[in-house]
């Protein structure tokens, strides 16, 4: 019997411990020149440009060398989460780390690989008279490269 409470006792911490957990969505840090990218397997070297997705269902987190690759690979491996995934960009001003789905874009700079989309926090951080786009855009954009 008195295994058995030990037992009970056990198995209740451990539901309970588990009821509180809280799955991380916050961008990780990056490992720059070991880190590689999900899809092309480049190494993460360009800390403007770069971009991670996490699962929101369980938190894994993959990383990107270029917002391009993060488009490509939700549609090539059919990414069932892709419409609810946590997706972080850099700032290409800054460096910080921004929400992808809410930056703005500008098309004309020098990325990895090659797509040429600098995420910006505000478009304001935008040289005047370039093009800005939103997220939607450059997906749609991307795709229609596929590369």
């Amino acid at each position: 019997m008195k295994l058995f409470k030990t037992f009970f006792l056990l198995l209740m911490t451990i539901l309970v411990c588990g009821c509180d957990s809280k799955i991380d969505l916050s961008p990780k840090k990056i490992h720059w020149d070991r880190d590689m990218c999900e899809r092309c397997k480049m190494v993460l070297s360009d800390r403007k440009f770069s971009a991670q997705v996490i699962n929101p269902d369980n938190g894994k987190n993959y990383v990107f060398d270029d917002i391009g690759c993060v488009i490509l690979w939700f549609q090539e491996n059919s990414i069932a989460w892709k419409e609810h995934a946590v997706i972080w960009v850099n700032d290409a001003k800054t460096g910080e780390w921004i929400d992808a789905r809410k930056a703005f874009y500008d098309v004309a700079n020098i990325t990895p690989m090659a797509y040429g989309f600098g995420a910006h926090v505000k478009s304001e951080d935008i040289k005047e008279g370039q093009e800005i786009i939103d997220f939607e855009e450059v997906s749609r954009r991307v795709i229609k490269i596929g590369k």
